[in-house]
Parts: structure tokens; C-alpha cells; sequence
């Protein structure tokens, strides 16, 4: 039932534009053909049954190390604003994770066979297919093994303070928001693990923290910063199984500059991948970018097609009500939005523009997406990009190929404001 609520949602948030796109490019083709994972629901009945509670949930408990595990992702604690004169408030922070059971996945040597031959990769390369298949192994693994409804895990704040996390609901996943105490700066870093670590096998979570004011960029992670050759669903499955994970080039060089001249911004990272890549990206971005939280999109279903689906099916929906929470948290920060035109981020951003104006926005960098075939087309036309910035000032929003085209716009944006 939560698997068809969820896809049901995102079907009912996909654009026109989304539509069109994925079937020009055989999008529902290429997930028909995609073969099953085991269910992500795949546990005894009445913990299935008792998943719907939520935090009501009586057969809720403690990650079991020997079965279990639990995924801690980075977040950035911030001060509470009141729209009224009122004292600093303690810092707070929205703490995420996912729960799994460990080794349910199960064989998916037929899987992996399936993607690599989707992917080009030939019976007859020999020790180029063995590596291949293994690399698809590995970061399959993640929408493989069954979910842990009804989990709870204990984890240690920077006050020496002990909070308990969950339970998880249906999706075994929780956000929780938590407050803790201490004197922090801004742009100061911490790690919060669990009490027991070894149930964590990705370590534990980065917090920093953001004081009420400053810059902030929000962030597109696929085609903007990292290739994913989002309109291409063989390219997806390349670039994701197989390949390693690649930067857009200039990007890193920009970012660094962005960071220094922007006085070391808060930095969150937009991406429609479901979480099950947090492993695979996780690393890339720590080694490439100046570091953030990654807000990746919740997928339940954990199967392929349903991968694919929530890379190009409702993204613009998804990505508003992502940055509006961001806005909840960080209202009187000046932000910065990059994304590209592959996916529905100049909408997006405009909407977000529309809703809370040049006051908290202050400028959108849109890469057009020039290296990729399917991008030929109305994607990349100005007509598209005047009707997404409708009503927004022309002076706000910049489309670049080259990301060399935008240092002065950023040393501009610094001295304007």
C-alpha cells in the first residue's frame, strides 16, 4: 500500500514537460524491462502489519547489531526564527535516517547480468565484465536488502547528551528534530554516531552549524555538479552502476571559489536520487565540493524502476517543498540556487523565487546542458527559460555552458550585497 501511495504521488506531481521527456526517451520502456528486487518489505507479517503505526508502533525496539543497521545522513543545526522580537533559541537540528535489515538481499547475480548487458557491457570483455558486475554488485546492494520498520537507534549529541531516534514508520525511515545545547560558530562541524557504532556501517553523521544570517547555496547534485546523463535511462543506469562518479568540469573550481568569496556559505546539496545512493555519493562529494548535507528523495519501493522514475517524475514538486523547509529553517539567509536544464530546476527555482522573492534569493545559476544528445531539443530553448523566471528580474537569473562564465557574476553578487 505504501509503495502505490508513493508512486501514485509522484505521478500525480509530474509535469507535462516530465511526461513528454520520459516518453520521447522510452523511460517506461526501459523500467518495464528492468528486473524485481526482493520486496523492501520482505519481514515477518506483523511487523509489516504494525509499520503503519509509526511512532505508536508496539512491536517498535532497538536496532539488533547482529541483524540490523542503521544509516546516519549529515545535517546542519540552525537557530528557531520567531516572526517576533525574541531571545536566541538553543541550536536545533532535523536528523535523518534509515533503518535496514542486513544481508536480506537476496542473489542478485541475475540482476547484475541484466544491468551490465543494459549498459553495454559484453559477455566477451572477459576480466572487463568480471570488474563490471561487481561494481554493479556493490552499489546495488543498497535497494537490495529488506527495510527495518519500527527501529529506534541511540545516538550521542555534542553535549554528551543521549537522544533517542525513532521509530521508523512504514518506510523505515525517520526525521526528527532535536534541539542541543553548547556554544558553536558558524561553520563549526561536528560528528553524532550511535552509542552502539557498529551498528552504523557508513559512520557517523556531520552536523554543522548556521547562524540566522549569512549565504547560503542550494545546490543540484545530477548534470549540475556530477554526470548523470539524467535524460538517457541507459545513461542513468551507467553512470550510477558502473561508472565512477564524475564531476561536471570547472564545477569543483567554481564551488571553491564560491566558498571563499561568499565568506564559507552553508552549503545544501538537491537531488532526486532516492537515498539508496547515499553510500555511492556520499564520498564523491565530501572529496569534490565544499561539504553539506546531501537531501536525497525518499524511496520506499527500492526497486529500479522506481529508481529511474524518481530521478524524472515529479522533481519539480519535490525540489520546492525541499527548499520551502530549507526557507523554514534558514529564513533570513541570502541564497544562492544552481541547477541545471535537464530536469525541472529553472521551474523550480522560479517558483521558489515567485514565493518568497529577491529578499531571500538572490541569484539562480542554470548550466545549460549542452553534452548530452537527448538535450537538443525545447529543454535548452530561451522560450523555456523566460517561462520559468516569469516575473522574476532578469538580472536574478543566469544560464552558463561554461562554468568560467560565472566568477564574476559571484565576486558581483558579493560586492552588491
Amino acid at each position: 500500500m505504501q509503495r502505490v501511495f508513493d508512486r501514485g504521488r509522484q505521478l500525480l506531481q509530474e509535469t507535462r514537460g516530465e511526461r513528454r521527456a520520459r516518453t520521447d526517451e522510452g523511460f517506461q520502456r526501459t523500467e518495464r524491462s528492468l528486473p524485481r528486487l526482493t520486496s523492501a518489505f520482505d519481514i515477518p507479517l506483523a511487523q509489516n502489519i504494525s509499520s503503519y503505526l509509526g511512532p505508536m508502533n508496539p512491536l517498535a525496539g532497538p536496532v539488533d547489531p547482529a541483524t540490523e543497521s542503521v544509516w546516519l545522513f549529515d545535517a546542519t543545526a540552525y537557530h528557531p526564527v520567531h516572526p517576533y522580537p525574541h531571545a536566541q533559541q538553543p541550536w536545533q537540528v532535523d536528523i535523518r535516517a534509515a533503518f535496514f535489515k542486513k544481508g536480506t538481499g537476496r542473489d542478485v547475480s541475475k540482476i547484475v547480468a541484466d544491468i551490465a548487458d543494459k549498459v553495454g557491457l559484453s559477455e566477451g570483455e572477459g576480466d572487463a565484465r568480471e570488474q563490471g558486475e561487481r561494481t554493479i554488485a556493490e552499489r546495488l546492494q543498497p535497494f537490495a536488502d529488506a527495510v527495518a520498520p519500527g527501529r529506534w537507534v541511540q545516538v550521542r549529541l555534542p553535549d554528551g547528551k543521549t537522544v533517542k531516534l525513532g521509530p521508523g514508520g512504514r518506510s523505515a525511515t525517520i526525521e526528527q528534530t532535536i534541539s542541543t545545547r553548547g556554544e558553536h560558530r558558524e561553520g563549526e562541524t561536528v560528528s553524532i554516531g550511535a552509542v552502539k557504532g557498529e551498528i552504523t556501517p557508513y559512520g557517523p553523521m556531520e552536523m554543522g552549524f548556521a547562524e540566522e544570517e549569512g549565504w547560503m547555496v542550494i545546490s543540484d547534485i545530477d548534470d549540475t555538479i556530477k554526470t548523470t546523463l539524467t535524460p538517457d535511462p541507459t545513461g542513468i543506469l551507467r553512470t550510477t552502476f558502473l561508472l565512477p562518479a564524475s564531476p561536471i568540469a570547472g564545477m569543483p573550481a567554481l564551488y571553491t571559489h564560491m566558498h571563499a568569496a561568499l565568506s564559507q556559505p552553508t552549503w545544501f546539496y538537491l537531488s532526486a536520487s532516492p537515498y539508496n545512493l547515499h553510500p555511492f555519493l556520499h564520498p564523491f562529494m565530501r572529496a569534490t565540493y565544499p561539504r553539506g548535507p546531501i537531501l536525497l528523495r525518499d524511496a520506499s519501493w527500492m526497486d529500479l524502476s522506481g529508481f529511474l522514475a524518481s530521478l524524472t517524475q515529479g522533481t519539480q514538486a519535490y525540489k520546492r517543498a525541499r527548499i520551502e523547509r530549507l526557507h523554514r529553517m534558514l529564513p533570513r539567509r541570502k541564497v544562492l540556487c544552481v541547477g541545471d536544464s535537464t530536469q525541472s530546476d529553472p521551474e523550480a527555482y522560479g517558483d521558489i523565487y515567485r514565493l518568497f522573492g529577491g529578499a531571500w534569493i538572490k541569484r539562480i545559476f542554470i548550466r545549460k546542458v549542452t553534452d548530452i544528445a537527448q538535450m537538443d531539443g525545447a529543454k535548452n530553448e530561451p522560450e523555456r527559460f523566460e517561462k520559468a523566471f516569469c516575473d522574476v528580474p532578469r538580472g536574478v537569473w543566469t544560464v552558463f555552458e561554461d562554468p568560467a562564465e560565472l566568477y564574476d557574476a559571484v565576486d558581483g553578487l558579493v560586492a552588491a550585497n
